[in-house]
Order: structure tokens, then sequence, then C-alpha cells
């Protein structure tokens, strides 16, 4: 069986909602609920958190998480990519342990999972052999064909697009191709790709399509968070019993 790591990104330096990774949601810290569906998908065999933060260190390990090092400061910045993150944690595992053969990047900004979905990714990532990664994506309600940018001269403009004739953008939404984002709910990456390539996702990535699913980023979003489990009380009683 192949190994496999979910690795989930924790520094404490958030600006818009300061300490995030811990703020309180349904009873729980915000990233205990990444923790908790890692540890009930049956394909994760370790989960380790990479913070900068000692204090958040103790936390994550009371939670279950591992958390074998701490990220240096000059790569725990607002600034600072995934990939820097990633490289070091593979970097401490082949120097301290042991380089998994896949990772699984959780996000602590999208805590309602469902464990069984991480699994199915884990699984579909695995069998498509020409896959570079996989990535998490739910539909957008409105095609990004029909948005705008601001032209230089002030006016909207189609986006992609130098045009600024925009009734076209008015046509039926089923006119346009159908367009995904990024939501963070699981993404599985090669750890010999990312050796290889030195790149994280490359250019063979495997859509993963999931429900549509919020992202923390604001306090209204952790109020539309709240509002969600208390209309929705199965989104946590499957990861807390």
């Amino acid at each position: 069986m192949p190994s496999i790591v979910a690795l989930i990104p924790a520094r404490s330096g958030s600006k818009g909602v300061p300490h995030k990774n811990i703020k309180p949601l349904g009873g729980h810290a915000l990233i205990e609920w990444s923790i908790a569906a890692c540890k009930a998908a049956s394909s994760i065999s370790r989960i380790i958190a990479s913070t900068d933060s000692a204090d958040y260190a103790q936390v994550f390990l009371g939670m279950g998480a591992e958390v074998p090092f701490l990220r240096p400061a000059e790569i725990a910045g607002d600034r600072s990519t995934d990939f820097d993150f990633i490289r070091h944690a593979l970097d401490w595992l082949l120097q301290n342990d042991v380089e998994p053969d896949f990772l699984v990047h959780i996000r602590p900004t999208t805590p309602f999972r469902d464990p069984a979905i991480i699994d199915l990714a884990v699984a579909e990532f695995i069998n498509h052999s020409q896959a570079t990664s996989l990535r998490s994506v739910h539909p957008m309600p409105e095609s990004a064909y029909k948005t705008f940018e601001i032209a230089l001269g002030g006016q909207l403009k189609c986006v992609a697009s130098e045009s600024t004739e925009l009734d076209a953008a008015n046509n039926p939404r089923q006119q346009f191709p159908s367009t995904y984002i990024a939501n963070g709910y699981v993404d599985v990456l090669s750890t010999r790709f990312i050796r290889n390539k030195h790149l994280i996702h490359g250019n063979h990535v495997l859509p993963f399509i999931t429900p549509m699913i919020l992202e923390v980023d604001t306090y209204d979003d952790f109020s539309m968070l709240e509002w969600q489990l208390q209309n929705c009380p199965e989104l946590g009683t499957r990861l807390f019993n």
C-alpha cells in the first residue's frame, strides 16, 4: 500500500481573522474539523500540521495531529507559497523520517468535509496514472465568462478580453462554458512529481468535483458556517460523536 500523509498548513499570522486556525466553530477549533476528517479517512496513515507557532503545535498535538517540526518564519508569511511549506515538510521527512508516496493537502479554512470524499479523491488520483495531481473544485454559480474587469479607460470589459462590448455577457448562462473554482476540500499530490519537477500541481491536474462549500476568510464567513451548522447538524456529528 502506498504511504499517504495528510499535510495541514496552519501558520499563526492570519490578518483577516487573527488566530483564525484556532478560532472556535461549533465548539471546536477551526483546524480541529480538518484533523477530525483526516482521522476518519481510511486512506490517510499520518496527519502532520505545518505551523510556525510552538503554542499552536501543543494545541494540534492534543487534537491528534503530529507536529514533528516548526515551519521557519521566512516561509510562514503572507507572501509564502504552498510550494514553500510543502517542500519544507518533504525535506524534513526525507532527512528525519520517511517521505510518503503521496500528500493530501488539507486546508483548515475548508472545515466541512466528508471523510469518505477524501478517500474517494485519493483513490481516483492513485488510479489515474497520467495525472500530475488532483485538485478539488466546485462549479461556479455563474460562468466566469460572464464576469468583468475594469479597462484602463475606467469602463467595464469582458474578463480576459479587451472587449468593452458587454451585451453578449447578458446571454443565458447555458450559452457559456461551465467554469469551476478551487475550494480547498482535498488536493492530492505526488511526492515523486514534486521532487522531479519542483512543482505542486503540474500540467495534468485531475479535477475532483465536490459539493459547493464555503471557505473561511472573514468573520462573516464564520457566521455563515455557524448558520450552516445549525441547519445541518450532521456536518458535525459525522466527525464529532
